[in-house]
């Protein structure tokens, strides 16, 4: 070796030293990095996104804000823009509630945030615009003498304004919408169909046979001090072997106004459960509940949309106990009052539902719940849904039917300008993923 290259090589070597504290953090972070993206993956299918998260809850949340930065980011900015009240309020009103939440979700949350760039307050105070807003949906479960083969099948629809869009984009949350696979380290894994930035859309159905959907149900009896209605569904997810344990977290802890189908494919058997902060009702098919006035009960069937039905709870809600009457009707035209609305589509899913009555398949099922939904069999419904463009009114984000004993599902989402049940569905087998 010449003088001049051992010089040389000894200057490099030196100003590796000199570098050495700048270059480990950088190689430390790539590592950490990729320690918390391992386990995390993001495929398409046509035009439905699949994303798998796994391990712990922060890991999950960071998977998850990585692997769809721009559309989370797309998704927070169109929330905090289209919010119904101010910011600050919006966050108190999380932070009264955040105490009560499970500390890994909160996790999970941040990692969310980490992992997208965004701020923690950014995500909460949106998640907020959610439980404040206007939010729709309808769910049902059916089972037994009310299906072809007896195996339980359980249907959702989640509705929100199909306004909601980015200021910077201009892109509409729903066109970010994803199917969530989640394998949690220390839980049950789950499916979800949702949107970027949200750990699930109001329900899903996990490898224990248990699935669930929320509707929003405005009330007077309410509290902030608790655990919030999408959290409590997350929890059922990731912790309900059975019908029981699901019910139990959902009437724990109570905030807002909620009801919720729950189902166990292994018993089978579907229940509604309807909650305000100081009260919860619980039934299936054969509780007298089901039967009162401008409601009946169906064989082997629940199912429940934006309103009350248990006569304790509807007080908390509205004046008028029977939704369906020429006075509700004209107050909805008058824009008092919505609940005639609400009931139409009570009305025509569970009139169609009875139609096909012990015939149903997961196709067929969807088809029905499509067909009747959008008001195709039901001239009124059809007209009301016609003239609530600006509301989340019938307006489903996706829809999903699950058929848990056999891990089938189908699910289809909205469009750019196109409503769930207007778009192709998918379907999948819950082995594709897990």
């Amino acid at each position: 070796m010449t003088k001049q290259h051992s010089i040389l090589k000894t200057l490099i070597i030196f100003i590796l030293i000199l570098l050495q504290p700048f270059i480990q953090p950088t190689l430390s972070s790539t590592s950490y990095e990729d320690e918390l993206l391992d386990g995390g993956w993001l495929i398409k299918d046509g035009n439905c996104t699949i994303l798998y998260v796994s391990g712990s809850h922060y890991q999950m949340g960071y998977q998850h804000g990585y692997l769809l930065k721009e559309k989370t980011q797309q998704n927070i900015r169109a929330y905090l823009a289209n919010a119904p009240t101010d910011h600050e309020k919006l966050l108190s009103i999380w932070r009264t509630m955040e105490p009560y939440i499970p500390p890994k979700y909160v996790e999970e949350i941040q990692g969310i945030a980490d992992g997208s760039n965004l701020s923690y307050e950014d995500i909460c105070t949106a998640y907020t615009v959610i439980i404040y807003g206007d939010m729709g949906c309808f769910g049902l479960s059916c089972w037994g003498n009310a299906t072809k083969d007896g195996e339980l099948l359980h249907a959702r629809s989640f509705d929100l304004p199909m306004d909601v869009q980015d200021p910077v984009s201009g892109r509409f949350v729903h066109e970010n919408h994803m199917l969530v696979v989640r394998e949690p380290d220390d839980s049950i894994a789950s499916i979800s169909p949702s949107v970027a930035g949200s750990m699930h859309g109001g329900g899903g159905f996990n490898m224990k046979q248990i699935s669930v959907g929320m509707q929003v149900c405005w009330s007077n009896d309410q509290t902030f001090h608790g655990i919030p209605g999408m959290i409590r569904t997350q929890m059922v997810l990731d912790n309900a072997h059975t019908a029981t344990e699901a019910i139990n977290i959902l009437t724990s802890n109570r905030t807002l106004g909620w009801n919720y189908i729950v189902s166990d494919a292994k018993t089978p058997e579907g229940y509604a459960v309807e909650t305000t902060a100081n009260h919860t009702y619980i039934g299936s098919d054969t509780h007298p509940v089901e039967d009162i006035s401008a409601f009946w009960s169906i064989e082997d069937m629940v199912r429940r949309t934006n309103f009350f039905i248990e006569p304790t709870i509807v007080s908390t809600q509205r004046e008028d106990y029977n939704p369906s009457t020429l006075k509700m009707f004209f107050k909805l035209l008058k824009r008092e009052d919505f609940f005639f609305a609400i009931w139409q589509s009570y009305n025509a899913v569970s009139k169609a539902f009875e139609k096909q009555y012990g015939s149903y398949t997961l196709p067929s099922l969807m088809t029905m719940f499509r067909e009747s939904y959008k008001g195709n069999t039901n001239f009124l419904l059809k007209f009301i849904i016609s003239k609530a463009e600006d509301t989340s009114f019938n307006h489903a984000w996706n829809m999903w039917i699950v058929q848990p004993s056999s891990g089938a599902f189908m699910v289809c989402f909205a469009g750019h300008d196109t409503i769930a049940y207007d778009e192709p569905a998918y379907s999948y087998n819950i082995a594709d993923f897990l």
